[in-house]
């Protein structure tokens, strides 16, 4: 049976050992990085299952491997740093990490997250059929193209990448997911729970607070009040079309 592949990308050393140390006492197979150069070089060649991830690294912030590693690669990650605050917290979890614990750690508590995180992913594969059937309601209106327009928003969906105009716009990966799940089903009306589940799974722990949030967002930064409608008592949809 071939083991569990996690990838530390972590600049203390000593604290890298002593995950590595842990991890392999407890039959997960590991690979170590003190760069994010170094380590979305591994994460291109080693393809890991899982991975361990510092907020603060040399050469390049932890939430923006965050968001690669969630675009091209869709492993769980685990984000782990020296930074406490409830805000920062929410960001990493929203730029893509399934979880967030905070140095100093307990290295019982970091496996025992690993574990969970890893039930939870195993769990998902197992309900593939049902995944497969939700994610369908977004691609089969896409019909996999690779440019995705309404008025003057383009959506490059290879590149995940998102233009108003000549101007890219810069979207977290869950507001990425909403905005193609709202274009790909135009007129189609989601509830705040089906958004939930759809966008962030089954098992997430957060509220319908959270769907509201990034709308809000998507709005701003799209100007899209006109045709990101709310639909009152239920949830939201994208308009078929603008009224002239």
């Amino acid at each position: 049976m071939n083991k569990t592949k996690i990838l530390i990308i972590e600049d203390e050393i000593a604290i890298a050992d002593m995950l590595e140390y842990g991890l392999q006492r407890e039959g997960y197979e590991t690979a170590k990085a003190h760069t994010g150069y170094d380590g979305l070089q591994l994460m291109e060649s080693w393809r890991p299952h899982m991975l361990l991830l510092d907020w603060m690294l040399p050469d390049q912030s932890g939430l923006d491997i965050c968001k690669q590693a969630t675009a091209s690669y869709n492993i769980p990650i685990l984000m782990i740093t020296a930074k406490s605050d409830i805000t920062d917290k929410i960001l990493g979890l929203e730029f893509g990490a399934d979880d967030y614990i905070t140095k100093p750690f307990d290295l019982r508590e970091v496996i025992a997250r690993i574990r969970t995180i890893l039930r939870r992913v195993a769990q998902a594969n197992r309900n593939d059929g049902e995944a497969v059937e939700k994610v369908e309601v977004a691609e089969n209106a896409v019909k996999c193209e690779s440019v995705v327009r309404f008025q003057d928003i383009e959506i490059l969906t290879e590149e995940r990448e998102v233009c108003k105009g000549d101007r890219i716009i810069e979207l977290t990966p869950k507001e990425y997911d909403v905005l193609l799940l709202l274009l790909g089903n135009k007129g189609r009306i989601f509830t705040r729970a089906e958004l939930l589940d759809l966008v962030w799974g089954y098992d997430y722990p957060g509220d319908t607070r959270t769907v509201d949030t990034h709308i809000q967002r998507l709005r701003k930064k799209l100007d899209a009040a006109e045709w990101i409608a709310t639909v009152f008592g239920i949830g939201y949809k994208c308009v078929k079309r603008l009224d002239s």
